[in-house]
């Protein structure tokens, strides 16, 4: 499968996340880099448990009362509007496990006292609460989700594309710092933000089977169950964005 980490509920393609940045002046960037193709292998048949959306459960703020800590579910302490615990949530549908982790959404402007004292005291999210125990950083929980439950593998079988992934991995940080130093930046954003854009147009055309970093995904990022239950209105996430970056 392809790997995705960029925030995908606001931006599904380097083209339209290049729109947003400047949009006039980054046209070489294409959504799609390689035409869909009958090669593109069907879903495995795990993925049929993702067809009926999931109703998700109601956001806890101050208010509201812990779920039954350390009960022995498995739970996915998330936001829904957290680019984070969105990508460790996209990785939790994809293998097929709605039913066995369960999703505690937290209100982050208005968290509840007993997430910090009682779950994760680092009192960010995304966190797994997982046989007794309690999981943080959002990379390490997709690999953690990916290594240790059942479902389709998040990771190719192919060395140099695995090996590659890895690097992908690493670099998201970098490229995370760079679009936040960007957006807050005075300055000449296209220079500014045009290195990271590089790396990754580069990172696209490294492997030319499918239209993403490691091949094949999907025909398009909106057809896959997996991301569009995660998927929040970007108008609603922009003003998000709009708030943050304004006070900096």
């Amino acid at each position: 499968m392809a790997l995705v980490f960029s925030h995908s509920s606001f931006v599904t393609s380097q083209g339209e996340f290049s729109k947003f940045i400047f949009p006039s002046k980054r046209k070489s960037i294409k959504p799609i880099l390689h035409p869909p193709s009958k090669s593109l292998k069907p879903f495995p048949k795990a993925m049929a448990t993702l067809i009926v959306q999931e109703l998700l459960p109601p956001v806890l703020d101050s208010s509201s009362e812990p779920p039954p800590l350390f009960d022995g579910t498995t739970r996915l302490y998330i936001s829904y509007k957290c680019p984070f615990a969105q990508r460790v949530w996209i990785a939790r549908n994809y293998k097929g496990l709605r039913d066995i982790v369960k999703l505690v959404p937290i209100d982050l402007q208005n968290r509840p006292a007993w997430y910090k004292e009682k779950v994760y005291p680092a009192n960010k999210v995304p966190s797994l609460e997982h046989n007794n125990e309690v999981r943080g950083e959002s990379l390490d929980l997709v690999k953690f989700i990916d290594s240790h439950f059942e479902g389709p593998p998040l990771l190719p079988d192919n060395p140099a594309k695995k090996e590659f992934a890895e690097e992908l991995l690493s670099y998201c940080d970098t490229f995370n710092t760079s679009v936040r130093k960007a957006f807050s930046s005075k300055g000449d954003v296209e220079k500014e933000i045009s290195a990271s854009l590089d790396y990754l147009e580069s990172a696209l055309s490294k492997f030319d089977d499918g239209p993403f970093f490691l091949g094949q995904f999907s025909l398009e990022m909106n057809k896959i169950k997996a991301y569009t239950q995660t998927r929040r209105d970007p108008q609603e996430l922009l003003e998000d964005y709009k708030k943050r970056f304004s006070a900096m």
